[in-house]
């Protein structure tokens, strides 16, 4: 028995959502005899009121806004009413209006532990616009500060269990999990996460010192590596140009006047003279 209601306690709860949203799409039903008094009593007021009443009745609103009238404190059948012209009952009516342009905010700055014991701190900004203006009133108090604090609390979530690398190289993929998260959690309140961005990611003063040495000391260790592999190239080539030169004793005298000539065209006033080392160990011998 107790499987049996464990199965069936997920149905019945999927099935009383779709019936609260209809009772917020027509509240007005079930009013009471007295409620239908009070409303008639009101249209005789507003009859008996004309033309005068007629300014009290007719609310305009724009075109990127929508009106939520609620009748006696219960909101009225239909989907929200705007753009343009639209009446109330005096006495009886009020209405609120919901912008539902985009808006944005910047999330303040998080401090945050990363998943490898490294304290950042990270900043975004989401943007966010209203969908449904009639949940978007009825069911929560303000939905521009829930939506911030929520932002927040799912920034720290997210980046806790990144590490700093992920956190620095997968931005973009950080942002698309804030966005559906946000977007997921906000949609009983009619609002529709756009998009999220992450700003920017501050790191402590010591772990950026310590980055920036083992950044120097990689790039000295490869400028090292190339520079090796420079002079190993090089005496490559001085071999191959050596055995060249041995093969043509001529060359070596080619050689030296083109050293010559590019002396004379740094207008270098020393020359040198090459001499044979057989001249030299000639001296050498009768030392």
């Amino acid at each position: 028995f107790l499987s049996h209601w464990r199965e069936i306690t997920p149905l019945n709860s999927e099935l009383t959502q779709p019936c609260y949203s209809s009772a917020l799409e027509s509240p007005d039903i079930g009013i009471g005899l007295c409620g239908w008094i009070i409303v008639g009593l009101s249209i005789l007021l507003m009859l008996a009121t004309l033309p005068l009443s007629i300014w009290m009745c007719i609310k305009i609103v724009k075109e990127y806004e929508r009106a939520i009238i609620f009748r006696l404190g219960r909101i009225l059948r239909g989907r929200a009413k705007g753009p343009g012209l639209f009446f109330i009952l005096p006495c009886t009516d009020n209405f609120i209006n919901v912008d539902m342009r985009t808006i944005t905010f910047d999330i303040p700055p998080q401090e945050v532990l990363t998943k490898d014991s490294v304290t950042v701190s990270v900043d975004g900004v989401v943007y966010y616009r209203v969908q449904n203006a009639t949940l978007a009133v009825a069911n929560i108090t303000n939905a521009d500060a829930a939506t911030s604090l929520l932002a927040q609390t799912t920034l720290r979530n997210v980046l806790g269990t990144k590490n700093l690398a992920e956190i620095l190289s997968d931005r973009e993929e950080i942002a698309h999990s804030m966005q559906t998260t946000l977007d997921d959690a906000t949609d009983d309140w009619g609002i529709k996460v756009e998009r999220v961005e992450i700003k920017d990611v501050k790191l402590p003063q010591q772990l950026q010192r310590a980055m920036a040495a083992e950044a120097e000391a990689s790039r000295e260790a490869r400028a090292k590596v190339i520079a090796a592999e420079g002079e190993m190239n090089a005496s490559r080539a001085l071999k191959e140009a050596s055995l060249v030169i041995a093969e043509s004793p001529s060359g070596l005298q080619l050689r030296y006047l083109q050293t010559l000539n590019t002396i004379a065209a740094e207008k270098n006033s020393t020359i040198i003279f090459p001499l044979p080392m057989d001249m030299m160990q000639a001296f050498m011998k009768r030392d």
